[in-house]
This record gives structure tokens, C-alpha cells and sequence, in this order.
């Protein structure tokens, strides 16, 4: 699933080719894509772009006359960029395209989504948060006022497992399975500890691992296209997707605990004091 910093890297392509472009067809070929219909899609034919950007893992494209274009990948989702768009025909249900978009100088994107479970989101509103997931989110963890302090009294007493709070995107925006793991990895703790239990010390030193770890990958993501984004991501992991290889700081072995449709990468001796976590866990206890 893409998450903030790839995010953020395409926001950040987008902006630098499509602002001051004007929108030249808007065509969906996913209808489960698309959770507006007022306004219609082609309300943004004609229209030229003024900015492009990110709330969480939403990706935002404003029109200068008060429309935006808002998409969320989901977990299998994923922007092709065209700068010829193909003049081929998109045939609903055949393609793995959901959104086709084209602007005046012949460039455009496509959104598309792998896989049969269909959960890649676009919306065409007059206001971000007219669109229920980013009027839920949380604040944005690097952002300037994201203080240390603000931190510490936003998971003060709260009885959730970290992994979960993390991941929690009406708590903290943008961050999911793959960063959770590597910001408690170099937090050098367990992902099933209680947040609540933490001393301040301890909750100064995940704040200082989840700042660190999402700078350092909005920065490799950054001036990246969107086709390298995702080998870039994978690149920069030190425990996430790595079961079985050895741990970049001590070199045990990095291991796996499984549940729903994801996976949780840890290392025993960075995180758990040398025990390998039971992996027996249902997924509700990390939602």
C-alpha cells in the first residue's frame, strides 16, 4: 500500500507537470472507483489545475475555481504516468485502469488497481474535506507543529497496542503497515507493547524514530516518478518484507507474524529483548 512518503513523492511529480495544465477529458472506467456524483467527473473538463496536494495518504488536485480532484490508492492502487496519454479505448471491466485523465498538451495519468478487491477511491469535490476519510484524519506527523509534546499528549493513556496506533489514521495521518514497522524498529520496540505503559523517555524516543524514518523517506521518494517509487520503498526497508534476512543493526534474524491479509516484520533482538513474538494473534488485536 502506498503510504505518506510515496504519497508524497507523487504529489510532488504531479505538482511539477500537471499545475497551470488544464484538464482536457476525465473519464472513469472503474464505477466502483468513483463515491461522488455530485459534481460529475466531467465537471473538471476545462478546468485548469492550481495545486496538488497531500491529506495523509489522499492525494489532491484543486482547480483554481474551487473543485478538486481527490484519489486514495488503497492497498493494490497505483498512478501511470503518460507524458503521451495512449489514445486506446478503456473498456470497463477489462482493464485494470479505473481513472483515465488528459490534459491540453497531450499528457495524463492513469489511476489503476490489481487484483480483484476493489477498494481504490476517487471523488470530485468542492471542498477536501467533503470526502469522509480526510475529514477523519489525524494530524500529519511531519508536519511543523507536530511537536514532541503534541505527541506525547496525543497517546497519553491510551491503552492500544502501538503497531495499532500507528496505523490509526484518525490518530496520525499517512502512516501504515510497511512504516509502522520500521519506525518500531528503530524505536527498538515491540509492536504489541501497550503505548500507554511507555515512560516519557520511551515516548520520546518513538517520536524521534517516526519523525526520522518518514523525513528520510519523503526525501528518497522525492524528484523520484511514480514507476520507482515503489522499488525505492521496498529499497529503503530494513525490516518490512525482510523475513528471514538478517537484521541491518544486530543481524538476527528478522521475523514474520501474520494476520488478515497483512504481515508484521520485527527483529528479535532490536525489539523484544531476543523473544520471537507468538504468532497467533487475530487481526483484530492490531486493528
Amino acid at each position: 500500500m502506498p503510504e505518506m512518503p510515496e504519497v508524497q513523492g507523487l504529489v510532488d511529480f504531479l505538482a511539477g507537470r500537471v499545475r497551470g495544465r488544464t484538464v482536457r477529458s476525465a473519464r472513469i472506467a472503474s464505477i466502483a472507483a468513483l463515491k461522488t456524483f455530485d459534481p460529475p467527473i466531467d465537471a473538471l473538463v476545462g478546468r485548469a489545475v492550481s495545486a496538488v496536494a497531500r491529506h495523509g495518504k489522499f492525494v489532491e488536485i484543486a482547480m483554481g475555481d474551487g473543485l478538486s480532484l481527490v484519489f486514495h490508492l488503497a492497498k493494490a492502487g497505483w498512478l501511470r504516468w503518460h507524458e503521451t496519454l495512449p489514445a486506446t479505448v478503456i473498456r470497463p471491466g477489462r482493464s485494470p485502469i479505473a481513472l483515465r485523465v488528459g490534459f491540453d498538451d497531450g499528457s495524463g495519468f492513469d489511476l489503476t488497481e490489481a487484483g480483484t478487491k476493489k477498494s481504490l477511491a476517487v471523488s470530485v469535490v468542492r471542498d477536501p474535506a467533503d470526502v469522509p476519510g480526510i475529514a477523519r484524519l489525524g494530524p500529519d506527523p511531519l508536519a511543523p507543529e507536530f511537536s514532541r509534546d503534541v505527541f506525547a499528549d496525543l497517546v497519553a493513556g491510551r491503552r492500544t497496542q502501538i503497531k495499532g496506533l500507528l496505523r490509526d489514521q484518525t490518530i496520525i495521518a499517512g502512516i501504515g503497515n510497511a512504516y509502522s514497522d520500521e519506525i518500531l524498529h528503530a524505536a527498538r520496540m515491540s509492536p504489541y507493547a501497550i503505548v500507554g505503559d511507555r515512560d516519557r523517555a520511551e515516548i520520546d524516543r518513538l517520536y524521534d524514530a517516526l519523525r526520522e524514518t518518514l523525513a528520510a523517506a519523503v526525501e528518497a521518494a522525492s524528484g523520484r516518478p511514480p514507476v520507482e517509487l515503489k522499488d525505492a520503498k521496498r529499497r529503503g526497508m530494513s525490516v518490512h518484507g525482510r523475513a528471514g534476512e538478517a537484521c541491518p543493526v544486530c543481524g538476527d534474524t528478522v521475523r514474520s507474524v501474520f494476520f488478515a491479509d497483512r504481515s508484521l516484520e520485527y527483529c528479535p533482538t532490536c525489539q523484544t529483548g531476543g523473544r520471537p513474538l507468538a504468532d497467533r494473534r487475530l487481526s483484530r488485536l492490531l486493528k
